[in-house]
């Protein structure tokens, strides 16, 4: 199957989103920077998990704007609990 492809400046204001969706539903206090490099790594993180899962992203049809938002979101909220596990005075 062929992954569906994202421009560049895409991918970054989807990682935005994805990583200030994160942001918000785990509620720590981020800034935008952080928010496109999570969600750009948890797009990656995510697609990764839900391959382990059985589900492979790249079969899905349509927009591939909205597989790249979900999977940034689910990677980027791992990232950031991980993250709080490893360093919890880190993140507030």
């Amino acid at each position: 199957m062929q992954e569906p492809v994202v421009g560049w400046i895409l991918a970054i204001l989807i990682g935005a989103v994805a990583g200030w969706l994160a942001e918000k539903v785990t509620r720590s206090n981020m800034g935008l920077i952080t928010n496109i490099i999570l969600g750009m790594i948890g797009a990656g993180v995510g697609s990764w998990l839900f391959r382990l899962m059985g589900v492979n992203v790249g079969e899905f049809g349509g927009a591939p704007w909205l597989i790249y938002l979900i999977t940034g979101f689910v990677g980027a909220c791992v990232l950031i609990l991980l993250t709080r596990l490893i360093a919890p005075t880190r993140w507030r």
